[in-house]
Parts: structure tokens; sequence; C-alpha cells
């Protein structure tokens, strides 16, 4: 039978540490994402992976509210965080501050997310988009890459707080090393 870990067994970071630890070099760019619940999520994975940051665009929901709290349980507390009008403006201050722009879609021409390789000495900001709609045209030609999480069901796409987890992982476990 497993028994549960502790607090302290588990290592987990205060906020006041968290605020203090090394990051990883990542900024997730949310570009129009409607569901609060998913904004949540993506400010828990932001937590888990110790990402530099989370910038919301547009009509994205903003902390405070309890429907982001529901899920975020705290992490909008201790990812940093800011709201910007537009994502291309986002995009282009980013690419700007020297981020390489990655998006996660579905297009042609896409690379398959195990194929691509983050550069350690690289700073990444991985663009999701809306549920519906996806990441918009005009700042998909600004990335530098796209990137697709490869599927095998048939469904034709998962949830953006799904493939946050999912990319945010891909890239601390090469950043960081995990083991395979």
């Amino acid at each position: 039978m497993a028994i549960k870990k502790s607090m302290d067994e588990l290592g987990r970071l205060s906020p006041d540490e968290f605020k203090e630890a090394q990051k990883l070099p990542v900024m997730v760019v949310l570009d129009e994402v409607r569901s609060m619940h998913n904004v949540g999520s993506v400010f828990r994975s932001g937590d888990c992976f110790r990402i530099e940051g989370i910038v919301l665009c547009g009509y994205t929901p903003q902390p405070p509210h309890r429907d982001i709290q529901k899920t975020a349980l705290g992490a909008t507390e201790t990812v940093p965080w800011r709201h910007v009008a537009t994502t291309l403006e986002a995009v282009l201050s980013l690419k700007n501050e020297g981020y390489q722009l990655i998006g996660v879609e579905q297009v042609h021409q896409s690379i398959p997310l195990q194929q691509f390789i983050p550069q350690p000495s690289q700073r990444y900001a991985l663009v999701f988009g809306n549920e519906v709609n996806g990441v918009q045209e005009d700042v998909l030609a600004l990335c530098d890459h796209v990137l697709e999480i490869p599927q095998l069901g048939s469904k034709h796409s998962l949830n953006i707080s799904v493939s946050a987890g999912i990319v945010l992982w891909d890239f601390a476990r090469h950043y960081l090393g995990f083991p395979e």
C-alpha cells in the first residue's frame, strides 16, 4: 500500500522561497482564453514548473476572481503576471525582450513537440490560444516556431490547460534534466 508523502518530504517552496528561486526561462502567453478555470489551471502549472510569468491578453480573465482561484489554488500569488490589451502587443514586447516566440497550435509545418529541443541559453514565450479559435493568425506569423502535441484519438485538440501542462513539463524536462 502506498503512503502519501508529507509536505516536508515533497520539498515544496514557500511563496517567499518561490519568488527567490531560479525560474524556468519561459513565459506563457494566453491569447484571448475565455475560461477562468483554464486560466487558473495554467497558473497552477506555471507554479509547478516555476516559470518566469504569465501574460494575459485581451479578454482573458484576470485575478483576483474566485473561479480562477478555484483551480489556481494560490498560484496567482506566486507566478508573476501582467495583462496586455492585445496578444500582438504582448508578443512584440516579449520578442524585443529577447524571448523566442513559440506558438502551440495545429498548423501546416508545425513541429511535433517531442522533436523540439529547447536551447539552454534561450528564453521562450509559449503562446496558447483561445479554446475555439486557437492562436490568432497575426500572432502565429510572428512566431519563431509552432509546436504541435501529437494526438492519437478521434478528437482534434486538447483543452488549453492540458496543453499548457504537457508543453511546460516537456520544457522543464529538457532544462532540468528530468529522467526519461
